[in-house]
């Protein structure tokens, strides 16, 4: 944890993602749960709201009682939080950062807003911004409509005004470098400061099925290629032989995003599917790591990711993968895993039938390679954060 001194350079941290979402209830997604971390590892920052064109910035005890708020279950603190920012951001002369204070973005927020750049540079602060996926532009098929357009706004934001960027893996840094040389932008001073995942509680010690069942893990979006697991699992339903033991169930933790008519037929209309399908919408730590823990594998079938946090945290607690086999994954975990093509229909299918089972052979092997992997940690991420910020000032963090 660093604590600012007397005399350092001043931090401010955009708190923008996680007080809307904090207000609507919902639970951390991966780049909350980057967010908060970041107000872990500095909680003498000052918060910084930007809403409706205006940035607003929150007193150093009002930033240290907001920080406690979003840290706790965000369904236990939305009437303090409200009370909270009604008392710091009406009724008063807006408050400014010193001019040359660090103000760190790394939840995306507010980026393609017209007016957050200007604001910005009328305060001179020195902007870093964490990149976490440039997907809506390189693969704009798998986002909303729109969303193209705005992610490109970001990420010109971020080259435009950014002091230095953080980038989750070599692949995001590439895929940026590749953007800024398409518009003609340098890029600033840039890291690459893999994530680590979520520190899950030990598991229950007694699964949570009777039956093998295999866990997918993240928010329910086209990306994510549940529609092709749920077809995997029809056929394996029609191939299953009883002398092999009970047939696997699918187990779905994650919200419901946005254009998933399909997928929800396939788990709520499908007669076959329907009873092989568990969906878990609001699932904590514990839960999460009960689920993860006991599994045959989790499933990772994306068709593109910026980092994917599901993948480092089922290997760190021992738990094998069956992963696509794109770029990051095999950045961040090597061989460990085994990898399939996201095209691959009957690849999943017979890496699933394999898995589901004791006496896979491949399972096995994937097991002894678990036991060897070193997953990133916060203490290294933010080892490559704090001299990043020393390059930016000349002042050492301790």
């Amino acid at each position: 944890m660093v604590m600012q001194r007397e005399g350092s350079a001043e931090i401010a941290i955009d708190v923008t993602r996680l007080v809307v979402r904090a207000l609507r209830g919902r639970l951390p997604t991966g780049v909350d749960r980057v967010c908060l971390r970041y107000i872990c590892h500095f909680p003498d920052a000052r918060a910084v709201f930007y809403k409706w064109g205006i940035g607003r910035v929150v007193s150093r005890a009002g930033s240290r009682v907001l920080f406690g708020l979003l840290l706790a279950r965000p369904d236990h603190v939305v009437a303090r939080l409200s009370r909270c920012l009604v008392r710091e951001l009406t009724g008063r002369l807006p408050r400014r950062l010193q001019p040359g204070s660090l103000f760190l973005n790394v939840g995306h927020s507010g980026l393609e807003l017209p007016g957050y750049g200007n604001w910005l540079r009328s305060q001179g602060l020195k902007p870093v911004f964490m990149v976490h996926d440039l997907i809506p532009i390189t693969h704009p098929e798998y986002c909303r409509l729109g969303e193209y357009g705005r992610h490109g706004k970001r990420i010109t934001t971020m080259l435009t005004h950014g002091a230095a960027l953080i980038a989750n893996s070599s692949a995001t840094l590439a895929a940026l470098e590749s953007f800024a040389c398409t518009c003609g932008t340098p890029t600033p001073l840039s890291v690459v400061a893999p994530l680590a995942g979520a520190a899950l509680p030990t598991g229950a010690a007694q699964p949570p099925l009777d039956e093998p069942y295999f866990v997918m893990l993240g928010t329910i979006e086209p990306r994510k290629n549940h529609a092709l697991i749920l077809q995997v699992w029809r056929r394996l339903a029609e191939r299953w032989s009883p002398a092999r033991g009970p047939l696997p169930r699918l187990v779905i933790v994650g919200q419901r995003g946005w254009d998933v008519a399909h997928v929800a037929s396939l788990i709520e209309r499908n007669p076959v599917l329907r009873p092989l399908i568990i969906e878990i919408s609001d699932c904590d730590d514990a839960g999460m790591a009960t689920w993860l823990r006991h599994a045959r594998a989790l499933l990772f079938p994306s068709f593109t990711e910026g980092f994917g946090l599901p993948l480092v945290e089922a290997l760190a607690i021992g738990t094998p993968v069956i992963a696509s086999d794109i770029a990051v994954f095999r950045e961040n975990a090597g061989d460990v895993p085994l990898y399939v093509d996201p095209l691959d229909a009957l690849g999943w299918l017979d890496a699933i039938s394999d898995f589901a089972t004791d006496e896979s052979g491949n399972r096995a092997a994937q097991l002894v390679r678990v036991g060897e992997f070193s997953p990133p940690s916060w203490d290294q991420h933010f080892s490559k954060i704090d001299r990043l910020l020393e390059q930016l000032t000349g002042v050492t963090h301790d």
